[in-house]
């Protein structure tokens, strides 16, 4: 009954983790070429801090469209902006 209960657990351990895998996979992909975001790397700074792997809009002359601009939202994270789109 033992090796029966942990064969359980471990097959839905196991199934749990494709299904968290499926879903990041999902979210992090664009589907067309036009999109105003693109997806930047995991990379380490010059100080040494990691950053994980995350999507950011395409540069350009105004800060009034990025996410974290007062008055838009992320829709990644569903945070509302907080910085002042004047420079």
């Amino acid at each position: 009954m033992t090796k029966t209960l942990i064969a359980g657990l471990f097959a839905a351990m196991l199934a749990l983790n494709f299904g968290a895998t499926d879903a990041f996979a999902k979210g992090s992909s664009h589907a067309s070429s036009s999109s105003s975001t693109h997806s930047v790397r995991s990379h380490v700074t010059k100080k040494g801090t990691y950053v994980a792997p995350h999507g950011q809009t395409n540069p350009n002359a105004t800060k009034k469209d990025n996410w974290s601009t007062k008055g838009n939202v992320n829709p990644v994270t569903g945070k509302p902006g907080t910085k002042s789109a004047v420079k």
